[in-house]
């Protein structure tokens, strides 16, 4: 972990993973990752209460509002961003200091930049979490902007068997659209699949390449993301979103952006840099720290850098607006002038009367 020379600022950028579309099953609950040893119904039932789930788009303040949540509830919280998994990559992605945890935080730090990590190794890793949490008395807050994430762990998806790691369907379009592009990949799958790739942007590598794995598993990714609305709930939940105008939002997105440099973006994309991890932060959902690496590169100056860290963070924020207001299950906090005190008020007294409505 890159040391901080000053206080980095939570839920800005440097994350851009899929928010959706990585390709799952539409199994019954039981069954949905049997090497997690977690099966559907049995894994409800062990819960003693609900997993409290703070959702929405970046920089809308739901780290601070699930940290004040589980600080309340005697909870400890999951951390549904597939970017804060990866270690040394700190600013970039929001994490909260270690020294402003006031509760355990899970979900960080679990590979080096540019290993294999996937939502189906993230369900397993939450359940877990859950399981624990639980068996320890407290109450797990998931917190995060990630949706795919978020709904492997709530919700029955089964991934399909090669979907984690050493997958030679993806090695062998990855090495093709290294040695050919990413649009000769996208007219690759095109060929094949015109539904899919009518679906997908030909820059986005990881989406294409995942759907020649799912044709390879005999569906699609078209048909796949016509499922996703359909997909039972496995695991018991209570679902928050935090909504901003905006505008307002787009000022604080700036803003953020603008902090991480002031904390030492650019000293830890260095560190990264020199530690050998140079695949793993120019990946294309690694926002704010490619556009770093373009900058110490020479193929562009450092404010242009930080001007596309910003617009790119702005774009994802929208993208994640789009994934999250299709979900019924969220009730919808506005964040406009509040802080996580008043957010966890609101937050707090749905959650005791829904408790007290499941009460016997």
């Amino acid at each position: 972990m890159s040391a901080h020379p000053r206080k980095a600022p939570s839920g800005a950028a440097g994350r851009g993973g899929d928010a959706a579309g990585s390709g799952v099953s539409t199994g019954a609950a039981a069954g949905i990752d049997a090497a997690a040893g977690t099966c559907g119904a049995s894994f409800v039932s062990a819960l003693s209460a609900p997993v409290v789930c703070v959702v929405g788009p970046t920089a809308t303040g739901k780290s601070a509002l699930a940290q004040e949540i589980a600080c309340r509830l005697g909870g400890e919280v999951v951390s549904a961003d597939s970017m804060q998994v990866y270690r040394g990559m700190d600013i970039g992605t929001g994490k909260v200091p270690p020294a402003d945890r006031r509760v355990p935080h899970h979900g960080l730090d679990l590979v080096d930049p540019g290993e294999a990590y996937s939502a189906a190794l993230f369900q397993r890793h939450a359940r877990q979490c859950f399981s624990a949490i639980d068996a320890r008395g407290a109450r797990s807050v998931l917190a995060g902007g990630t949706g795919l994430y978020v709904r492997a762990a709530i919700d029955a998806y089964a991934f399909p068997e090669g979907e984690q790691v050493e997958n030679p369907v993806r090695a062998q379009w990855g090495a093709f659209a290294e040695e050919h592009g990413a649009e000769a990949l996208w007219e690759a799958l095109r060929g094949r699949d015109p539904e899919s790739a009518a679906e997908l942007h030909p820059h986005n590598v990881r989406r294409v390449v995942r759907a020649f794995e799912l044709l390879e598993a005999g569906t699609s990714y078209a048909e796949q993301h016509r499922h996703l609305a359909a997909i039972e709930q496995a695991v018991p939940a209570r679902f928050f979103g935090l909504a901003m105008d905006p505008a307002r939002l787009a000022r604080r997105i700036d803003a953020r952006v603008d902090e991480m440099f002031t904390a030492g973006l650019v000293e830890e994309v260095e560190g990264l840099l020199k530690r050998g991890f140079r695949d793993g932060i120019t990946a294309p959902q690694a926002i704010g720290y490619k556009e770093v690496v373009a900058a110490l590169d020479g193929q562009a100056t450092m404010d242009e850098a930080r001007a596309a860290i910003k617009q790119a963070t702005r774009r994802y924020a929208k993208r994640q607006r789009t994934w999250f207001r299709k979900d019924a299950r969220i009730a919808w906090l506005q964040a406009d002038g509040r802080d996580a005190q008043s957010l966890a008020d609101e937050a707090c007294a749905l959650l005791a009367a829904g408790d007290a409505a499941r009460r016997p």
